[in-house]
């Protein structure tokens, strides 16, 4: 088996042209490139739009992930297996699942931007319905690896399909549910500036302007925005996985906060 892995790896990174002579090959470009990059564009005018295109790029990403959430977490019901859904429903749940996924942003995008026009509007379509089908998958595979001992203990008692998932599988799978949603947002942020060179607004829009007009230093600013939103991103989604109990690390001063709670009520 190693051996197969590793013939394919070799074989594919011939086939594909990876190697030093390819870099030394564009050695000269990527010079030219990194060099018109500094320093960087801090123009007023060009920070009055980089803030509105930052706002833009939040709210596609904020509003996909409810349209992703809301398509994809029913359908991650129906496919989990501890959930016992009709065979027939679960399927067509996973091949819908399957198909969303599947596609990949930039089609979604050229599609909803035939359908509805350049704009933030396609963006949040076409990210939405991507997130949809990968929030399924992964929301399906947390809400199955549950401890299954509380489940059978309410079926035992009589529970229907619907209590002993709503009562026995979502409340041991919340916190990872939700770690698994702040994830898909982060993604969300940088799918958002994909599909932006293709006319779906946001940042993305203003760096495929700026480098097809070979505005680098222009591109420069974009890039330290970009760079900036997705650490903030980061930032928030820790702190809410602290909050949530889906981390094993605490925010600072919750762990002396959780002691002296402790301390009181003992």
């Amino acid at each position: 088996m190693l051996l197969a892995v590793l013939a394919a790896g070799v074989w594919s990174l011939y086939g594909t042209g990876v190697g030093p002579a390819s870099l030394l090959a564009g050695r000269e470009g990527a010079v030219r490139m990194l060099g018109g990059l500094v320093p960087p564009d801090i123009s007023p005018e060009l920070l009055g739009r980089l803030g509105t295109a930052a706002l833009e790029t939040v709210q596609i990403s904020i509003a996909s992930l409810i349209l992703g959430a809301a398509l994809g977490l029913p359908l991650a019901m129906l496919i989990a297996g501890n959930v016992e859904a009709p065979r027939w429903l679960s399927g067509l749940a996973r091949m819908a699942a399957t198909t969303l996924r599947s596609v990949h942003e930039l089609l979604w995008a050229l599609i909803f931007v035939a359908m509805v026009g350049l704009g933030p509007t396609a963006g949040v379509y076409a990210i939405g319905v991507h997130s949809a089908g990968v929030i399924a998958k992964l929301c399906s595979e947390q809400l199955e690896a549950v401890d299954s001992a509380p489940v059978e203990a309410m079926r035992l008692t009589g529970g229907s399909r619907i209590a002993c998932a709503l009562l026995g599988v979502v409340p041991q799978a919340r916190a990872n549910v939700v770690s698994q949603l702040l994830y898909q947002w982060e993604c969300n942020i940088r799918s958002s500036i994909v599909v932006g060179f293709v006319g779906a607004g946001g940042i993305g829009e203003a760096l495929g302007i700026a480098l097809r007009l070979f505005r680098y230093q222009e591109l420069a600013t974009l890039i330290c925005a970009v760079l900036v939103i997705v650490a903030a991103v980061d930032h928030i989604s820790r702190m809410v996985r602290a909050r949530v109990g889906a981390v094993s690390y605490a925010i600072p001063g919750s762990r002396r906060r959780s002691m002296q709670v402790t301390a009181r009520r003992t």
